[in-house]
């Protein structure tokens, strides 16, 4: 599995673009909560952007509950007011990039509430997905390759064994931005790359004993150097 980074400049600028236009589309065609809109297709060739474009504005928008997406049917007005909603479109266009140290507090917050919930919801499924990725990660680090993709892997692993679809889905927007931070920056080096194959290992085996004090302790242990690195950036 591959996380792909993109041009978090460009791809900005084009989502903040479908979604103007998606704002102004419903003012003009006086839509309501329930209405449909056209179809992914038929925005992409009226906008001239890629239906991937198309989709990842309409899901930003769900996110934040403005439209609803029904398999088979459509994709529909939420239900909300116009005024409402153009307020928070409006919110979220002014919306700027959140600075790395933020991005990384945030993921601390969630990971030491996630790595708990894994430990007591984890299932068979969870601890394999959970082990490869733990193997991947210590494969690339021992080639001397950059694991910093497959780090994250198994951390977002972490997160779908919690059992928590929200802290899921915080964790899928945030990892992108952390990525391209962490190459940008260069936090990861040899050391601490090596180091993580002790840690993930240990944040595994916590996981996998259904300890979840134990988990988040070692989870702890796994940020202390980032969180420090962090703060001491200029």
């Amino acid at each position: 599995m591959k996380l792909d980074v993109l041009a978090k400049s460009d791809n900005s600028i084009i989502q903040k673009n479908i979604i103007s236009k998606i704002r102004d589309l419903i003012n003009l065609k006086n839509l309501e909560p329930g209405d449909k809109l056209p179809s992914e297709r038929m925005l992409s060739e009226k906008f001239e952007v890629s239906r991937g474009n198309v989709r990842e504005a309409i899901q930003k928008l769900e996110f934040y509950g403005l439209l609803k997406s029904i398999p088979q049917s459509g994709t529909f007005v939420a239900n909300i007011g116009v005024i409402a909603m153009n307020g928070m479109i409006d919110d979220i266009l002014r919306l700027e990039e959140p600075e790395f140290k933020s991005l990384v507090e945030t993921r601390i917050l969630l990971e030491l509430k996630t790595v708990r919930l894994a430990s007591t919801r984890r299932t068979e499924a969870d601890l394999e997905m959970l082990e490869q990725a733990l193997h991947a990660y210590r494969d690339k680090v021992l080639n001397g390759e950059d694991a910093v993709q497959e780090d994250l892997l198994f951390h977002l692993a972490i997160a779908k064994a919690s059992g928590n679809s929200t802290m899921n889905n915080f964790m899928l927007i945030i990892i992108p931005e952390i990525i391209t931070n962490f190459q940008k920056y260069h936090v990861c080096d040899a050391g601490l790359s090596k180091r993580g194959i002790t840690d993930h290992q240990a944040i595994f085996d916590a996981i996998k004993s259904q300890d979840p004090q134990l988990a988040k302790q070692k989870m702890k242990d796994h940020f202390k150097e980032l969180y420090v690195y962090c703060y001491n950036l200029t």
